[in-house]
């Protein structure tokens, strides 16, 4: 039966709406106004979170989605590094120590990061609205986080820039990090504890070094190359060279972003491609080894669109859409099926190891549509609306069942809005 895509773009608007937080905080008396995660569960601003709101507040109102950037941009430091979140309001920073895994590099920021989803935000909104004058405001930090990267993150010099800890990939407990984490995934109930004590022995590790970031990498603690993450750094570096360009800026600047990403993706394709499994793997520590668990971000160079069109047609006949792995009745599984720390019910009571995710499935369909997959993308976006229909519009999702997991009311579900417009003219 068809989805009822106007039922689910409804709820999304509702959420979007209900989402939002606004008010002056007390650090330094800034005005906030963004949607936030989850108002019961995640109310503050989070980096990735924040870049597919605003990609979904384009189907909404455009001028909210520029908001959600400008609001983002505000903790942007002048070295370039922007932080993993912004926790504008001081009355609930306790609460917030207490529940997550957090170090913080300012009373309300971390000292983290996040996978710059941003600067392919920034080129979304100027495609519905021809702001060049908007990309020219927000053009300056984005800029600055990027060379950031480069400069911070890139510790053996090889355009790959590493990680320091799980969340700073976005997926937390992801099983492809149980190894470095000293996880072990049985019992389910002891993944929790396990996970905490190593982001604390990480923290440790880390505290000494905080006001020299680049150290950091190099202590090899946990610096690790994600192929998530590097596709994502990838595609926002060709993001970024059209945004150079729209905003008028020399052309070098443009030639500077376009080569990198050409570089990154070149990079994904020599380091961590795996001819015999036909993925990309990512690669742990200093000796780069490759972390052989079959997760969706083992597809996630597919977003790229100047990908080898070989291997992205075998991570799509021979894995996306591979029964036994990632075309479950609701794809795309955080991991594969086939893999033994497949948990779709969450009963490690983390995040990563199972279910789907709707802003995994909306950079997929897109990969899908850049290389020729317009059936795959579309029967994707069918099965995602479903989902949301099925499940609400939650967190994660079994995806054997469509059953909703997690928190509910989940700002970046709303992404689907922008599937539905794809799918189906405007939501």
């Amino acid at each position: 039966m068809p989805a009822d895509w106007k039922r689910v773009a409804a709820d999304a608007r509702r959420v979007l709406a209900s989402n939002r937080q606004r008010g002056i905080s007390a650090w330094g008396g800034r005005r906030y106004d963004f949607v936030c995660p989850s108002p019961t569960r995640y109310p503050f601003q989070w980096f990735w979170d924040s870049a597919f709101h605003a990609i979904a507040l384009v189907q909404v109102d455009p001028a909210l989605a520029k908001q959600e950037i400008r609001c983002l941009m505000q903790g942007a430091q002048p070295d370039g590094f922007i932080p993993h979140m912004l926790l504008w309001e001081k009355s609930a920073h306790e609460a917030a120590l207490r529940e997550y895994s957090i170090a913080l590099a300012d009373p309300f920021f971390t000292a983290t990061i996040q996978p710059p989803v941003v600067a392919r935000a920034v080129l979304r909104i100027h495609e519905a609205t021809g702001d060049a004058d908007f990309v020219r405001e927000v053009l300056p930090p984005i800029r600055r986080f990027f060379r950031w990267l480069r400069s911070q993150r890139d510790p053996d010099d090889d355009t790959l820039v590493a990680i320091i800890q799980p969340d700073e990939s976005g997926l937390d407990a992801s099983p492809k990090y149980d190894e470095l984490m000293e996880i072990s995934a049985s019992p389910p109930e002891e993944v929790l504890p396990q996970l905490r004590r190593s982001m604390q022995r990480l923290f440790t590790a880390y505290a000494p070094y905080r006001s020299e970031p680049a150290r950091i990498a190099v202590l090899d603690v946990f610096t690790w190359e994600d192929v998530m993450f590097n596709a994502i750094y990838g595609d926002g570096l060709r993001c970024l060279a059209k945004l150079c360009a729209i905003a008028g800026a020399p052309e070098r600047e443009g030639d500077e972003f376009a080569s990198r990403a050409s570089r990154v993706r070149a990079a994904l394709e020599a380091k961590c491609w795996d001819e015999q499994a036909g993925v990309f793997w990512d690669l742990a520590g200093w000796r780069e080894r490759p972390a052989q668990v079959l997760t969706f971000s083992t597809l996630f160079p597919l977003i790229l669109d100047d990908l080898d069109p070989v291997k992205a047609k075998r991570l799509v006949d021979e894995h996306l859409v591979n029964e036994r792995e990632f075309w479950l009745p609701y794809p795309i599984p955080s991991v594969a099926a086939s893999e033994p720390t497949f948990d779709p019910e969450c009963r490690t009571d983390t995040t990563w190891r199972g279910p789907t995710w709707v802003n995994v499935n909306w950079y997929l369909y897109w990969g899908l549509r850049a290389h020729g997959r317009r059936d795959v993308a579309s029967e994707l976006a069918e099965r995602t609306i479903r989902m949301i229909e099925r499940g609400g519009m939650r967190e994660f999702f079994d995806p054997r069942t469509g059953e909703g997991e997690g928190a509910r009311d989940f700002g970046w579900s709303t992404v689907v809005l922008d599937l539905i417009a794809a799918e189906h003219g405007s939501g």
